[in-house]
């Protein structure tokens, strides 16, 4: 398939662009890039996002298919590209892609537009995105659908007729026409076929009117009897009869964005003369006068509340317009009058009547029957509409309510007559009773009239009328209307001592109207000011009445208005011009309000085709000017601002009333008319110069005109030159007071009025624009200097910057000029400030900030995109100074700086970025001579300029640099260098390469060596390794001998080369390793000391004992500083200055850090450490006879002895955690590790904790080790369970009366192995006793380092594995429980126990074990013939266990002993059972009683090797409890 094209550059790089649609070039570009990252979300099992992307590109290609047919309508195919690129958008911010600009639907090149275009391009598009999903636009105008479905109920059998309307509880009144459905005796609508006569929408609600007080009500009427149940044989006659009500609140509506299905409650009036208010008695829920109908009534209806205009929700609900809906208009005017809108409705409703008995002994059952005739008495057909859901009728009958003479019906009816009709047309309201007797006959009593149109013209006011009840019994007798018009129809209408003869004036009949026209008006004094001519002398009257005429009224008949408002100015302007002038200020103004701005238009079109006032110009003017030459001496200033106000449009007229005499008079006096113009604004100019102290009505007046000056301006354009307009633009914007304090409104108002001009046709014309420029750029510096109305500076010079004219237009040279001298300096400083500041909190704000800091950056990139060399070269020659030059370039290169900042755009404005980056090389190759020309020198501190401009832009200069002069930059270089090869791109690492072996060979040069190379590069390593920054393709960076990208091979080659190749490979080949450690550093928190560097190996252990402070492991932090401790001796030789540590001798620093080293062991609560090192600073002390500080250290030590023994310490569990895969680092590929856990931290959290680090590992639920597809799977693996510590020091432990809070200590520290128990069953399990073949598979585990350490975590050095027989597992265990045993023993000895119940149950668990299945299943295993002769070697291990069983036994004889005489009196009779079976036990074992010795307590034991950080092997250095003296390992040099 070849599409056609067109071919740009062409070349050997040229692009060949279709020349189809560019939203088609678009989807097919991007649901290629989409169809790849698609499949990856399916292989990596994320499922919604490809199901979303899934519909979502099917929606695309549709939407294309429609595209490509091109069947479609202008507005249809801009909805379709409108809804193409939204779904790209998302698609696009899902799969975190770039955004794309685009204007008009189609991409935009980024190299055709200027920055700041592209800027608001993709900022609008950003900003209307964040806005949409935060809170959609509120819509002015609402709609409600609503669909009758059926009526539920059990007893139905008539017809009914429902009524639906909306009303406002609040003001008591329906605010909408009602809607008309009838239904079959089966509650279906009758005509199902016809769904305008069961769906309809009501249509123009106001935002004010969703409220909870907003009701849909629904009126129920049946169809049959006068009453429901009659007999067959009492009447035939159908009656349209009261049935039930029901409501629902538009509040319920709103949370619903589809259509909802309600069933709706009937409710029934107790009180047929309450049935009007019985909706109002629902909402107010007045229980009293209504019942609800039945359980099993209801009303089923469809509702849903549409927003937007009806142009909007036809295209947006299509569905519903497919088939016919009738339309449900509201009653009134809706909130936005719409021009072209034609309306006459007449509503009426009928209200209530006193009628008489008339010889009845009953009330009378009223049907009101309504005519409309016209004026030839004939009865204009279809013209009666009881709702919008069925067609006009010839009449309408009333319902009827039971024997009532004063009915209430509340009942509306509509009226539709057109205009041609109204005169002459009168109403007619024929009564009639309805009788409930055999024959039900509806005898005509009386009846009442009105007309339509009064006598002088008005149609019917709105209102409640009082109508005259004519008596009539013959239906003949109103055959004729004249007969009866000529009578009188209401009570108003009776003159006082009228003697005309009334049969009886005290029955009554009350309608209410109220009309709704576009045509007719029921206001007298508009209609006596558009008939101005017929009463000339009320001309005055009538105008002075226009402004309390309603505004409706007013812009119904705009254009008859205006034309009667230039009239009279026509018929004597002397006379009536102020007070035309007045009334056409009122009327302009008007328009100003959001009901009525949509007539705008309206008025542009008279003013341009229907406008007739050829002379009108000048006495508009003439008042004009004599209102402006009295604002600053008026008091009251508010007439003057509603004039200027409305300033827009008077010149608009007075610029077609000149274009019109001009026309007509071939251009006569077109010098006078200038003149007066100019004349005019001299009287503006001079009110504008006016400075009011403070905030005074004179400064609001001069916002007023400001605001609309710009438009003036244009208007001005249709007669003036553009140098003309322009001049008046200048002087008028020149002649504005600078103000000086900050909290004046008009400074906003006067940069308001800025930015429209700038985006005015003045700015973008240039024989305008350089007239304009000059006063713009002034009162920019001016806020930009003081920092204020930032936003609207940021817009105005956005605007100055991009001219959106169909051809694109740039600056001239010598205005790019003119800003740059201008704005360059507060730009910058701009730039800087507002990127400095701290982002606002809420979405709104901080959306606003960005969008500034953003429009600022991008004018500044635009200005410095238009400079060429030449330009460059006179910006700078501006700068008198150096040191003026050097701020500036500062500044400039700090913006730079600031530009590139992953920040400064979001992550998917990539072609932003591109743009800015463009920008800043380019500007730099422009700088770089200057900067080689004026800072070479030896008394300039070019490094401070050097340190602001970013890494990757300083290669360009470096190579253009004398030797001399590099090596002063070689410090300031490092760092910057060091951070860009940090970017993981290869290309752009090589290319740094040969400024690396630059530096190294002009230091070799000048002293011999590169030691401040190597030494600056350790250092800033550190900073960034430290930083989190580096990965493993950086570590290859340095020791790759690969040829690489560019025209330089690798580093080591090039070194090759040299003389001083030895020493380069020697530094190259250490800071690899250094970074291999750096990376190993920040990855495990360890600390690796193979480099030879004493101050690195220093530095480290200090940032891992913050990083062990932070992280709150006290004990970890204390064994990392004591690194440094034993370095260390107790001499006077003198150390420098060190990181925190200030210039002493080494015997102090050795203090500080002993003091700082048990503060942290006491906060870990390592309290025997602490005594160790307390008793060397005390023999220190001692030996230098400081008795004062001997005495603090004794006493101190004695605190820890108390704390040990007084509080409680947590003993911490160990887990061993297997890594296994390739997918983890390669310090912890294949490798296992034992960590210390947290405080109270257990197997579940720690493995829950481990997995949340990686969170793609898979946790390996059993403890067998892995095989080799484990290990070498792509793929994460944790193996974790948990493991016991095996004590180095059992003596301490084993030895009775120690107390259990000094063994707790030796339980868990100073542990190098760890322990973890498989128990599993090798041949035939015995059910009986499964002890038989029960053996334990040991894992040993023993670590390079003991724990705690100076890390949680040590890698596991040798794993040893034996297997435990079942008889070496039993004796095990006994030995196990009788330690357990004798400890709690001697605590309840000692006292130490504050409840004794831990050595019950230890006593219960061991003798009830042993009586019922423990010692007795091992006696029955190992003690039997059958074992004891079928393994002879195992003699001595039945001969141990024997032993270890007659030992239990006589601890707990013992053990019980000690129990008897601290068991409380409630626990006796579980005592006496502990001893019972006790004796049992014995007597199994054939044991005799006896007396036990008891308890011997021994002394604690001291440290096996005197050294808190133990060794498996002591060393001649460990600290000794004798306090001897320490000789260091290593000597400390470096510090």
């Amino acid at each position: 398939h070849l599409k056609n094209a067109h071919v740009k550059n062409k070349g050997q790089f040229e692009t060949v662009i279709p020349t189809e649609d560019s939203v088609i070039t678009e989807i097919t570009m991007t649901l290629r890039d989409w169809g790849s990252m698609w499949k990856q979300h399916y292989m990596r099992n994320e499922g919604d996002l490809f199901h979303r992307l899934w519909h979502v590109m099917n929606e695309i290609l549709e939407l294309r298919q429609q595209v490509l047919v091109g069947h479609l309508t202008h507005d249809r195919l801009s909805d379709i590209k409108q809804h193409i690129t939204a779904r790209l958008d998302w698609g696009n911010e899902q799969l975190g892609l770039d955004l794309v600009p685009r204007r008009d639907f189609g991409m935009v090149d980024p190299d055709e537009i200027s920055i700041t275009e592209l800027y608001r391009l993709v900022g609008s598009h950003t900003f209307t995105l964040t806005l949409t999903r935060e809170a959609p636009p509120q819509a002015s105008m609402h709609h409600l659908f609503l669909q009758m479905k059926s009526m539920m109920s059990s007893n139905l059998g008539e017809e009914l007729e429902v009524f639906y309307s909306v009303y406002d509880s609040r003001e008591m009144r329906p605010i909408s026409e009602r809607f008309f459905v009838r239904l079959n005796k089966q509650g279906l609508p009758k005509s199902p076929e016809k769904t305008e006569r069961q769906c309809t929408l009501f249509v123009d609600l106001g935002s004010s009117d969703l409220r909870k007080d907003v009701y849909v009500v629904a009126h129920i009427f049946r169809i049959g009897r006068m009453v429901a149940g009659e007999k067959k044989s009492v009447s035939n006659t159908q009656y349209k009869r009261p049935y039930g009500c029901a409501v629902i609140s538009v509040a319920d509506l709103l949370t619903a964005d589809f259509k909802d299905d309600h069933l709706l409650k009937i409710y029934s009036c107790n009180a047929e003369s309450e049935w009007y208010q019985i909706h109002d008695s629902i909402i107010r829920k007045v229980s009293s006068r209504y019942s609800h109908i039945g359980s099993n009534t209801g009303l089923n209806v469809s509702l849903q509340l549409l927003h937007g205009d009806m142009e909007q929700i036809r295209k947006d609900y299509m569905r519903l317009f497919t088939r016919n809906v009738s339309i449900t208009k509201r009653l009134g005017f809706s909130d936005i009058i719409i021009p072209g809108e034609i309306r006459n409705d007449l509503y009426v409703t009928l209200e209530r009547g006193e009628f008489e008995k008339g010889g009845k002994s009953v009330a009378r059952n009223v049907e009101v029957t309504v005519y409309l005739l016209g004026g030839d008495g004939q009865l204009l057909k279809g013209l009666v509409c009881c709702g919008s859901g069925e067609p006009g009728v010839d009449e309408h009958r009333s319902f009827v309510l039971y024997h009532s003479n004063s009915p209430r019906w509340a009942e509306q009816i509509k009226l539709p007559i057109p205009l041609e009709m109204f005169h002459g047309t009168h109403l007619r309201f024929e009564l009639r009773h309805c009788s409930t007797k055999e024959k039900g006959e509806k005898k005509l009593f009386g009846f009442s009239f009105v007309p339509l149109m009064q006598d002088d013209g008005r149609p019917l006011p709105d209102g409640t009328h009082e109508l005259i009840v004519h008596k009539c019994e013959e239906t003949a007798d109103l055959q004729d209307p004249a007969r009866y018009l000529k009578l009188p129809f209401s009570k108003a209408s009776l003159q006082p001592g009228n003697n005309q003869t009334i049969k009886n004036s005290k029955e009554s009949f009350w309608i209410q109207s109220s009309l709704c026209s576009t045509k007719l008006t029921q206001n007298g004094d508009m209609l006596d000011l558009l008939k101005w001519r017929v009463h000339p002398e009320r001309i005055i009257d009538c105008l002075s009445k226009l402004k309390d005429i309603d505004g409706t009224e007013i812009v119904k008949f705009l254009h008859d208005t205006l034309d009667t408002l230039f009239g009279i100015l026509d018929e004597s302007p002397q006379r009536y011009g102020l007070k035309v002038f007045d009334c056409l200020v009122h009327v302009i103004n008007l328009l100003q309000d959001s009901k009525f701005q949509l007539f705008k238009p309206v008025m542009d079109n008279y003013i341009e085709n229907h406008f007739a006032g050829a002379l009108s110009y000048r006495d508009l003017i003439r008042v004009l000017k004599w209102y402006v030459d009295r604002i600053i001496d008026a008091e009251h200033q508010e007439q003057i601002q509603q004039v200027l106000k409305a300033s827009e449009y008077l010149f608009k007229y007075i610029v077609q009333s000149r274009r019109l005499y001009a026309a007509a008079t071939g251009g006569q006096n077109e010098e006078e008319f200038r003149c007066s113009v100019h004349e005019l604004f001299k009287s503006i100019h001079l009110f504008l110069s006016h400075e009011s102290k403070g905030i005074s009505p004179i400064t609001h007046t001069q916002a007023v005109f400001l605001r609309s000056f710009p438009t003036v301006c244009c208007e001005l354009l249709k007669i003036f030159s553009m140098r003309e307009v322009a001049n008046l633009a200048r002087d008028t914007l020149s002649s504005l007071p600078a103000l000086t304090h900050t909290d004046c409104p008009l400074q906003a108002v006067k940069l308001q009025c800025m930015a429209k001009t700038v985006e005015s046709p003045l700015y973008v014309n240039p024989e305008s624009r350089c007239v304009l420029l000059p006063v713009v750029l002034r009162l920019l510096h001016t806020h930009l200097q003081e920092q204020r109305e930032l936003v609207l500076c940021a817009n105005i010079l956005t605007s100055m910057l991009t001219l959106n004219t169909p051809v694109t237009v740039s600056l001239k040279v010598f205005e790019v000029n003119l800003v740059m001298e201008s704005l360059s300096g507060v730009l910058l400083r701009t730039v800087l400030e507002v990127t400095n500041r701290p982002q606002p909190a809420t979405t709104s704000l901080r959306l606003q900030y960005q969008d500034v800091t953003g429009e600022f950056v991008a004018c500044l990139l635009t200005l410095l995109q238009q400079l060429k060399d030449k330009e460059y070269q006179q910006l700078l020659s501006r700068f008198p100074t150096k040191e003026e030059l050097t701020s500036f370039l500062l500044q400039l290169f700090t913006v730079f700086r600031i530009l590139i900042r992953p920040d400064m755009f979001p992550k998917d404005w990539t072609v932003m970025r591109l743009v800015a980056n463009n920008v800043i090389i380019t500007t730099i190759l422009y700088l770089s001579d200057t900067l080689r020309n004026n800072f070479l020198n030896e008394k300039f501190d070019f490094k401070h300029l050097w340190s602001h401009m970013t890494g990757a832009y300083k290669s360009h200069i470096w190579f253009c640099l004398p030797g001399d002069y590099k090596l002063n930059l070689i410090p300031t270089l490092i760092g910057p260098f060091m951070e860009v090869t940090l970017v993981p791109q290869l290309d752009l690492r090589n290319v740094l390469i040969p400024i690396f072996h630059d530096m190294m060979d002009c230091e070799q040069r000048r002293s011999g060596n590169f030691k401040q190379v190597e030494a600056k590069l350790i250092d800033k390593l550190d900073g960034l390794m430290s930083e989190g920054k580096g990965d493993e393709t950086y570590r290859e960076l340095f020791n790759n001998i690969i040829p690489l990208f560019g025209p330089y091979p690798s580093l080591l080659k090039k070194i090759e080369r040299e003389t001083w190749r030895e020493s380069g490979v020697s530094h190259i080949a250490t800071v690899t390793r250094l970074m291999e450690r750096l990376l190993d550093y920040r990855l495990s928190r360890n600390t690796h000391t193979s480099l030879n560097k004493e101050e690195m190996y220093i530095r480290y252990i200090h940032k891992l004992y913050e990083l062990h402070l932070k992280a709150q492991n006290y004990t970890e932090a204390s064994y990392t500083l004591l690194l440094y401790d034993e370095l260390l001796e107790w001499t006077e030789r003198p150390l420098r200055e060190f990181l925190t540590y200030p210039m002493q001798s080494e015997w102090q620093r050795k203090e500080c850090l002993h003091l700082t080293i048990i503060h942290n062991f006491d906060r870990g609560k390592c309290w025997e450490n602490c005594i160790i090192l307390c008793r060397e600073l005390a023999n220190q002390y001692e030996a230098y006879y400081d008795y004062r500080n001997l005495s603090k250290m004794r006493m101190m030590e004695a605190s820890f002895y108390d704390k040990i023994m007084n509080q409680q310490r947590l003993e911490p569990e160990f887990f061993r955690v297997g890594f296994y895969g390739k997918k983890f680092p390669f310090f912890l590929r294949n490798k296992e590790f034992v960590c210390r856990g947290n405080d109270y931290e257990r197997l579940e959290a720690f493995q829950q904790r481990m997995l949340s680090e990686f969170p793609h590992a898979i946790a390996m639920q059993h403890a067998n080790l892995p095989d080799q597809t484990i290990h070498q799977a792509d793929a994460q693996y944790l193996q974790i369970y948990a493991v016991s510590p095996v004590p180095e020091n059992q003596d301490v432990l084993q030895r009775d009366g120690v107390p259990n809070n000094i063994k707790s200590f030796y339980k868990v520290n100073h542990i190098w192995r760890f322990r973890y128990d498989r128990p599993f069953h090798k041949g035939t399990k015995d059910k009986e006793n499964e002890f038989k073949s029960l053996w334990v598979e040991r894992t040993t585990l023993t670590l390079a380092q003991s724990l705690p350490g100076i890390s949680r975590w040590f890698e596991v050095e040798k794993r040893e594995l034996v297997e435990m027989s079942p008889l070496e597992n039993a004796s095990e265990v006994i030995e196990n429980k009788t330690l357990q045993l004798r400890t709690l023993i001697a605590q309840c000895q000692m006292r130490q126990m504050l409840n004794i119940n831990p050595l019950t149950m230890c006593l219960n668990g061991v003798i009830d074990a042993a009586v019922n299945g423990g010692l007795a299943r091992y006696q029955e295993a190992f003690f039997a013939k059958d074992y004891i002769a079928n393994h002879p070697e195992d003699g001595e291990k039945i001969t141990r266990l024997r032993e270890l069983m007659f030992e239990q036994a006589h601890i707990l004889e013992f053990g019980l002993a000690v129990h008897e005489k601290f068991v409380p009196q409630d626990m006796k009779p579980l005592h006496k059972k502990l001893v019972d079976q006790f004796h049992v036990m014995r007597s199994s074992l054939g044991i005799q009683p006896q007396e036990f010795p008891a308890y011997v307590r021994v002394s604690p034991l001291h440290f096996a090797n005197g050294s808190p950080r133990t060794c498996r092997t002591p060393v001649p250095n460990a600290i000794s409890p004798e306090g001897g003296r320490i000789v260091a390992r290593r000597r400390f040099v470096s510090s």
